[in-house]
């Protein structure tokens, strides 16, 4: 039998360290602190062409513009770190919510339509959880934005689901430590 007090203890340590490796985010907009890049126009947009389109943005230099595969693209200024590459086709859908799992993902292509809409692409490897997404975006200053056509979800080079070697050395980590600290309170 566990005593109470070392109950309460252990389940509230538990509760911490979950929490700390969880960044939930609410929602992504165009040119916020989580954007990759742009693309303009982003047409086509086949599955092939946006898997291109993602690729070409991580090979950028951060808050340079340049022209390549019938597109002009554009890298924002924040910095990830290094990026993971290549970026793999993992799920596209609609609708302005989307479920990014936990740690599946790399980056989310949103295509905008319209005669000058464009592209946003976001690097969400360090989110989680639900996000929303823009429905309208793109569009000269003043007039009506464009609609949300479609978004892609790109895993970091790894079929989705399969978690990588770090993050896999990471969980067991945190398993085993978390039952060392069961131990340790259970016997004392």
């Amino acid at each position: 039998m566990i005593p109470t007090n070392k109950l309460a203890v252990l389940s509230a340590a538990f509760c911490a360290v979950m929490l700390a490796f969880s960044h939930n985010a609410n929602a992504l907009t165009i040119g916020d602190n989580q954007e990759l890049g742009k693309v303009f126009f982003g047409i086509p947009s086949g599955d092939d062409f946006r898997t291109t389109y993602v690729n070409h943005v991580i090979g950028m230099a951060l808050g340079t513009s340049d022209s390549g595969d019938g597109q002009n693209y554009e890298r924002s200024n924040n910095d990830f770190g290094p990026l993971p590459q290549p970026a793999v086709l993992a799920l596209n859908g609609t609708g302005t919510s989307i479920n990014l799992g936990s740690g599946l993902y790399s980056y989310l292509f949103a295509k905008y339509d319209g005669p000058n809409g464009g592209v946003e692409v976001w690097f969400v490897g360090n989110l989680s959880g639900n996000v929303t997404i823009p429905g309208f975006g793109f569009g000269p200053p003043g007039t009506t934005k464009y609609g949300l056509s479609g978004w892609t979800l790109f895993g970091p080079g790894t079929p989705p689901g399969v978690p990588d070697g770090g993050f896999t050395v990471m969980l067991l980590g945190a398993a085993l430590g978390a039952l060392g600290i069961a131990r340790r309170f259970l016997m004392s």
